[in-house]
């Protein structure tokens, strides 16, 4: 099969078995690069949504940074020999295949971590394993959630909270910059994007594993988060997004206090924005994460999943000097959210239009990220090669 790129808005609906292997083993080798102190490092890691974006990035760390063993969870759709899979089973085979070739041990389970069958599944694995899990990462992205409780399916929501906003925004499907007006949600969407986006199931999980005994004590946790500033805080910040957000914070100092007996820690980590499958959704964040590529590109202070994972780890979650704001997050986005870098991306905000959107921003670096998220614009891949879809684990 030749495998070529098929857009629709903001999405590409296939992916690049050999592309996204190239690029798992592009950050592999950065943190093989890299020095880390290993006087405190985790021995079993889980990872949450481990096959794209920050959640691989942290896999990718615990494993080659610390020696870690790893155990993902992720929600893929399997390849056939007509169809390719999605871009996270890549990735993960790509992961597998290294880590075997590394002697690294790595298991992951396919399915959705949202429901209490995937937690038992990974209880299970554990105590057949014998271990116990010194470093839980909670990395889930998705658009909809079952109450394992009720069976309700919850759907969440980009809106802003309170009143309506009209902002400026890119459609990369139609290149065109332009005004978008955006409705208020509902007390009802604000409530059913928390349940899917807040911190309940990440409460859930540590509850269980706590439970089953599948826990070291001083285990630590983090769940990731975007905080944004004054341009993206009306759809994300003060939005139903944001108030999703801030249930993370809510839950984990539910999870350091339910779970004191182990002494575990317990930070939700706020990172940068970069392009992922869920920021390409979001209303004005295009827009914005082409201008802070422009600006940190210029400044030199651009970092990638890997490069913000690498230092979330060693500065952060394995550092005897980790700073936390004051409420108690770690806090990796603090050159992008500083007030000189806002002040230059608020600039270009302020002057972009359709005319000029290309000469101010770094839409090419946006757009070389978006195709990479799923295996395609890789220098050293054969896009005309004819390849076999079906890669297993």
């Amino acid at each position: 099969m030749i495998i070529k790129p098929k857009i629709r808005g903001f999405i590409c609906t296939n992916a690049h078995p050999k592309g996204c292997e190239s690029l798992v083993g592009s950050q592999i080798d950065y943190i093989k690069s890299q020095s880390f102190d290993t006087s405190a490092a985790p021995k079993n890691v889980l990872v949450l949504g481990c096959s794209t974006g920050y959640g691989l990035a942290s896999r990718i760390t615990a494993a080659y940074g610390y020696g870690a063993s790893t155990l993902g969870v992720c929600f893929e759709k399997v390849p056939t020999t007509k169809r390719t899979g999605t871009a996270g089973w890549y990735n993960t085979a790509a992961f597998h295949k290294f880590a075997q070739d590394s002697e690294l041990q790595a298991h992951t389970i396919n399915g959705d971590a949202f429901s209490d069958e995937i937690k038992q599944e990974v209880i299970e694995y554990a105590r057949s394993k014998g271990v116990t899990f010194d470093l839980v990462v909670y990395s889930l992205a998705s658009p909809r959630r079952t109450d394992p409780d009720t069976g309700v399916v919850y759907k969440s929501t980009l809106k802003p909270v309170g009143s309506s906003y009209s902002t400026k925004t890119y459609d990369t499907d139609k290149d065109l910059v332009h005004s978008i007006d955006l409705t208020p949600a509902s007390e009802e969407e604000i409530q059913d994007t928390v349940k899917v986006m807040g911190g309940e199931d990440w409460e859930r999980w540590m509850t269980q594993l706590a439970q089953a005994k599948v826990l070291s004590s001083g285990c630590k946790t983090t769940a990731y988060t975007y905080i944004g500033k004054e341009l993206t805080w009306p759809i994300y910040g003060q939005a139903t997004i944001g108030k999703a957000k801030e249930d993370l914070d809510r839950a984990a100092t539910a999870i350091i206090s339910s779970l004191d007996s182990l002494k575990v820690e317990a930070n939700v980590s706020s990172l940068k924005a970069l392009v992922t499958q869920a920021s390409s959704a979001i209303p004005v964040m295009p827009l914005y994460i082409s201008l802070i590529y422009r600006v940190m590109k210029d400044q030199g202070t651009h970092e990638g999943c890997i490069e913000q994972i690498k230092g979330l780890f060693s500065s952060c979650l394995y550092s005897d000097n980790a700073d936390v704001d004051e409420l108690n997050r770690y806090r990796m986005d603090g050159i992008e959210t500083n007030d000189d870098t806002q002040a230059l991306i608020k600039a270009l905000w302020d002057q972009v239009t359709q005319d000029n959107f290309h000469q101010l921003s770094d839409y090419e670096g946006y757009h070389q990220d978006f195709l990479n998220l799923f295996g395609f614009g890789v220098a050293d891949v054969d896009y005309d090669a004819d390849i076999a879809p079906d890669v297993s684990w």
